[in-house]
């Protein structure tokens, strides 16, 4: 795997891409159906390669990006849905000594802090769990809820009643309102009774029946953290009744009253409140003190009852949480330092090609089941066929595998690369519809050329168009949209909003009644006017996850404008290419400034990846026939609204705002994240757009374009009072 710096930036965008689809189908299955395919090493390994590119390309951060989105959006469930007062959010992960310095120097920067001047952290460790909010009020546990997606998770109250360690009330006095989070879990010696207690369930059904029983074919849970999420994500509360779960506190959410100033006392008051907070909870006044945290609970980590895999750092004082705020999916504030990988040897049988919804090409290895980690480890992502070949790989190979995290399994050492044996061959021709396969200049990723000629694709955009993140439309699931389309009825997404005229069609269809095709029919009426953004999203555009699409909305407002602005992309480059010596950063610094003009969007994650994207996806004939046919005004297939954003009311509202020279009672980053939370743009540069400039001592260029301009000038203490106004 080649370092992040030695790739383009083409490279970049495409593994980007597959990163964020990879971790994202690996939230699901961890998050919403307890089922992981991979383990929690192999997942962190995932996230690392991800940080890693972010880094080195800023510009190419995806709106779908790991590091912008919290867990999962919770799967269909008996369980009623909860929308969190306060964000659940997750946690940002450090790997080695050096992160965690860089972590401590990043807080340090933020918040300007000589290195004379202490920072105290809290360090605890990271158990193995289900994230869980109880709310009390009053002292009385009213509600409980899973994480989910860190903003609606599932009501679990009924189901928590029957951990011991989750008091219905409260002792002493509590504020009037208290959200305690913390992980559900279950003990290693509670995990083995419970997969004993269903292999011999398993073994009684079979002698019932008559049968030959399979101890392979009995459900058992991988690991004690999916045993405890299934069992604490039950409808009969008398199933979790039946499962010895346990509830460790390592946090709080909405809260009318925070009882104390630093992280370590509202943490015993927790205690004294009597629920269980980590034994381990200790206060460090140095990296050289959290750190030595680390190592004693590693090695004590084989000894304990419960699994762990890492240790959480907390800034400790609260005002200093305040002030550093979150990024888009984490707090700045904490810090989760990860225990090392696990790997294992094992032999790679076979090779398959899966053809995306985007027609790429992704090779997956098929292992002899190995157990890394507690997880046993049939599948291996190889990612390209770049990566084969730097590998080597051919079936029957004996290869080490690494799982870091909750990621893909990945190769990290093909043990018989000397061993005679044909290499692999990489198709060039698609497997799904036999149309040629090639990768675009400057690419790694190798592609189907079918477009919606290849039935991989077709079904996946289509049911991509209609899934959770798009248009949300129940009830037309990857069954009926497959079903449909063999029928001929679905051809594009346009089709969906003709299927009314299907009716009968439909009814005369084993299994489908008057009514599950009036409530079809009536889900698809129902977004006749859908959410701009989501629609966007829902159309696959390469590059355009649903974080992107937001963005492209907040600035654009109507969809409608989005062909015409792509075609003064297209017209941009096809007029101003990349001249001769001018290297690529400096032609991608050049295009993106008339990306974001044109697309009067400013956010960091709207580049030359997603403008080039647009451009090439509208400039193909079949992609405007498609566009045309959702939204041309004669067909009247869909009318989406004017895209509105809810922000903070402030004086900056709408208004884009620009910092310059030395600001001395916070970092510029602190300074940025103040005017994105008050709903203004914060921009780097001063233009005609720029409504405001916060200028510190030591302003130069910028505050005199900005007085040349007859832009409104001010100075820190003023920015202080606008952002105080607004509370």
């Amino acid at each position: 795997m080649k370092n992040p710096k030695e790739l383009s930036e083409a490279e970049a965008a495409n593994e980007l891409m597959r990163l964020a689809r990879q971790i994202a189908h690996h939230n699901r299955l961890y998050h919403a159906e307890d089922a992981p395919e991979i383990t929690d090493q192999e997942f962190d390994a995932l996230v690392r390669r991800n940080a890693a590119l972010e880094e080195a390309f800023p510009h190419l951060v995806r709106e779908d990006s790991h590091s912008r989105v919290v867990g999962h959006e919770i799967a269909a469930s008996p369980l009623s849905k909860v929308k969190h007062e306060v964000r659940m959010m997750s946690l940002d992960n450090a790997f080695s000594d050096e992160e965690v310095e860089e972590f401590v120097a990043r807080v340090r920067r933020f918040l300007s802090l000589g290195e004379e001047e202490t920072i105290a952290f809290t360090a605890e460790d990271k158990i193995d769990g289900l994230s869980c909010s109880l709310r009390y009020e009053k002292g009385e546990l009213v509600l409980a809820a899973t994480r989910g997606d860190g903003q609606v998770g599932e009501n679990v109250t009924a189901n928590v009643a029957h951990i011991a360690d989750i008091p219905q009330k409260l002792s002493g006095k509590a504020p009037d309102v208290f959200e305690i989070r913390g992980e559900v879990y279950m003990e290693k010696q509670a995990f083995a009774a419970l997969n004993e207690h269903l292999l011999e369930e398993a073994r009684k059904k079979a002698e019932d029946k008559g049968e030959e029983f399979d101890p392979a074919s009995a459900r058992q849970f991988a690991n004690p953290r999916n045993a405890a999420a299934g069992s604490l994500r039950q409808k009969d509360a008398s199933v979790t009744a039946s499962r010895n779960l346990r509830f460790w506190a390592h946090g709080w959410g909405a809260a009318s009253e925070v009882p104390g100033e630093k992280q370590h006392e509202v943490m015993q008051r927790i205690a004294e409140w009597g629920l269980p907070i980590s034994p381990d909870l200790k206060l460090c006044n140095s990296v050289k003190e959290m750190l030595q945290q680390y190592r004693s609970i590693s090695e004590g980590r084989a000894g304990l009852d419960y699994e762990i895999d890492g240790v959480v750092y907390k800034v400790d004082r609260l005002d200093w949480q305040r002030r550093l705020g979150f990024v888009a999916k984490s707090p700045r504030w904490a810090m989760a330092h990860k225990f090392p990988a696990e790997r294992a040897e094992t032999v790679l049988e076979q090779i398959d090609i899966q053809v995306g919804r985007t027609g790429k090409l992704t090779p997956v290895g098929r292992l002899a089941p190995v157990l890394v980690g507690g997880v046993t480890v049939t599948n291996v992502t190889l990612h390209n066929r770049d990566e084969i070949e730097r590998l080597g790989v051919r079936p029957g190979d004996r290869i080490v595998i690494q799982r870091a995290g909750d990621v893909i399994p990945q190769v990290v050492e093909n043990l018989t690369r000397g061993q005679q044996r044909e290499p692999f061959t990489f198709p060039d021709h698609c497997p799904e519809c036999g149309s040629e396969a090639v990768a675009e200049e400057g690419e790694v990723d190798v592609r189907c050329t079918g477009g919606l000629v290849c039935p991989a694709q077709r079904t996946e955009r289509l049911n991509h168009f209609v899934s959770r993140g798009a248009l949300d439309i129940e009830g037309l699931g990857e069954k009926t949209i497959d079903q449909f389309f063999s029928l001929g009825w679905l051809e594009s997404p346009a089709d969906i909003f003709r299927l009314a005229e299907k009716r009968d069609d439909i009814l005369a269809l084993d299994g489908w009644q008057e009514k599950s095709v009036d409530n079809l029919l009536n889900a698809i009426e129902a977004k006749r006017r859908p959410d701009a953004a989501r629609l966007l999203f829902g159309l696959g555009i390469r590059h355009v996850g649903a974080v992107t699409a937001r963005d492209l909305m907040k600035g654009l407002g109507d969809i409608r404008i989005l062909p015409e602005k792509a075609a003064a992309i297209h017209s941009y480059r096809e007029e101003n290419p990349r001249e001769e010596g001018e290297s690529e950063g400096k032609f991608n610094t050049r295009m993106v400034e008339r990306i974001k003009d044109i697309l009067e969007v400013r956010a960091d994650g709207i580049g030359t990846a997603v403008g080039f994207a647009l451009a090439d996806f509208f400039h193909e004939q079949h992609n405007r026939d498609v566009w045309n046919d959702l939204l041309d005004p004669q067909t009247g297939l869909l009318d989406p609204p004017r895209y509105e954003v809810e922000t903070k009311e402030s004086a900056v509202s709408g208004k884009t705002v620009v910092f310059t020279g030395k600001l001395e009672t916070m970092s510029r980053d602190e300074a940025k994240a103040q005017a994105e939370a008050l709903g203004a743009k914060a921009s780097g540069s001063v233009s005609a757009k720029t409504d405001l400039l916060v200028a510190g001592p030591g302003a130069g260029s910028k505050l005199r374009k900005a007085e040349e301009l007859g832009i409104e000038v001010i100075d820190e203490a003023a920015w202080a009072d606008i952002v105080n106004a607004a509370g």
